[in-house]
């Protein structure tokens, strides 16, 4: 199938490993310019030297003006962006009952606000010529919450809230927005939440691992490559009348529909 995205512009944000890379390495090997994005500048270029029409760049998303120089340095490149994919760390592991209000103002600082202000400086393009696509990578705790993860779910779920009632103002310019909910994928992001895990239940990392994989009909964690792809789809030419859904790659982790 033909994605249709040679010679389009996609911005990755925070990818730099895990699943921003492989969603970065996906949509550069369908033709896409690709400008890959995160704290890591060095690791950025290195990776931006491996793929076809591709630079790296130095960002940081929750620094004030990081939005912005993102934006720019991408049309200095190569023009605006047809392909926006909003990624980023999530927020320390929690318990609901133990947020305070500063808690709540960083988790809406880091998952919420950098991604609407470049949603903000990306959108009058994609409105202007007909044709953009949004895709934030949340996670599935935005349709099941997940324990120990109050922060991220109460983030993630407010970005959503907000992606959903974009979709429908702007599906008639031709920009699609979608989120891709990841399960249990191999990343360090999820060796970090095992190992929090482990602490907090006075367990080892492999009996959290063997208990989580137990909980996955697909009997394993996901590869970043197979989350990539997934992604490279819902930013696709043929998936132009997919948006507003929320969408699970997750090995059959959430069991609702």
């Amino acid at each position: 199938m033909d994605l249709g995205l040679a010679h389009r512009t996609a911005l990755v944000c925070a990818s730099t490993q895990g699943i921003g890379e492989a969603i970065a390495s996906a949509l550069a090997a369908e033709g896409a310019r690709t400008v890959v994005s995160g704290r890591r500048g060095a690791r950025a270029k290195e990776i931006a030297a491996r793929l076809p029409h591709a630079i790296g760049v130095e960002s940081d998303l929750s620094a004030p003006q990081g939005p912005e120089e993102l934006f720019r340095a991408t049309v200095d490149a190569f023009g605006p962006p047809d392909v926006l994919v909003l990624n980023g760390p999530g927020p320390r592991p929690g318990q609901a009952a133990d947020l305070t209000a500063d808690d709540v103002d960083s988790a809406v600082r880091t998952t919420v606000l950098p991604h609407i202000r470049l949603i903000s400086l990306a959108l009058p393009a994609m409105r202007a010529r007909g044709w953009g696509r949004i895709l934030a990578v949340g996670s599935s705790g935005i349709a099941a919450p997940l324990a120990n993860l109050a922060l991220s779910n109460l983030g993630r779920a407010g970005l959503a809230g907000y992606l959903k009632t974009l979709a429908a103002e702007v599906a008639a310019d031709g920009v699609t927005v979608n989120l891709l909910l990841p399960g249990r994928i191999r990343t360090d992001r999820t060796a970090a939440i095992d190992a929090a895990n482990a602490e907090r239940t006075h367990r080892t990392v492999t009996e959290v691992e063997r208990a989580s994989v137990a909980s996955i009909p697909a009997g394993r964690y996901g590869h970043p490559a197979e989350f990539g792809a997934t992604a490279a789809f819902l930013c696709s030419a043929p998936a132009s009348y997919v948006t507003g859904v929320a969408l699970r790659c997750d090995g059959g982790l959430v069991r609702s529909l």
